[in-house]
């Protein structure tokens, strides 16, 4: 069930990507990067009070978490590039590499929280804050500028 749920999460993250690619016309991408976070927060939330044996939501809630997590790291970087435009280049390496960091940790920190007696639903719930506090960071890292579209209109086809 755990790969069922890692598979999950990531066809969710693929999905999430291709529909707001798609949709971005009609939902600009300032709102996606306000919104995903607290999608994210919430599929956490769910995953923390999951009983033990519902593994079939636990699936369901990593497909979400994996929905949630979808476009923040295009955005981010996309958001960066615009607000940095004379270290762009350097911007899109940072957010790569905190974003390598973050998946280190995510990766190889929750075995020995775990084995030091910090509970699953804990480490999730407090994830969820984390996820939460980055829905508060994204209203001032793409305030109420402008979309990218807006600032580069395309010719019409």
């Amino acid at each position: 069930m755990a790969s069922l749920a890692l598979a999950a999460f990531w066809a969710m993250v693929t999905v999430g990507r291709i529909l707001f690619a798609v949709l971005q016309r009609r939902f600009p991408a300032r709102r996606v990067y306000h919104l995903l976070p607290f999608v994210l927060a919430g599929a956490l939330l769910v995953i923390a009070v999951l009983p033990s044996g519902s593994s079939g939501l636990g699936v369901i809630g990593f497909g979400l978490a994996g929905f949630g997590c979808s476009a923040l790291l295009p955005l981010t970087i996309s958001f960066s590039q615009e607000e940095l435009v004379a270290m762009s280049a350097s911007a899109a390496g940072g957010v790569i590499a905190f974003y390598q960091m973050g998946y280190g940790v995510a990766a190889f920190g929750v075995g020995p929280l775990e084995s030091a007696g910090v509970s699953l639903a804990t480490i999730f719930g407090l994830t969820a804050i984390v996820a939460v506090v980055m829905g508060g960071l994204s209203f001032i890292v793409a305030g109420r500028r402008p979309e990218p579209a807006a600032l580069h209109p395309r010719p019409a086809a």
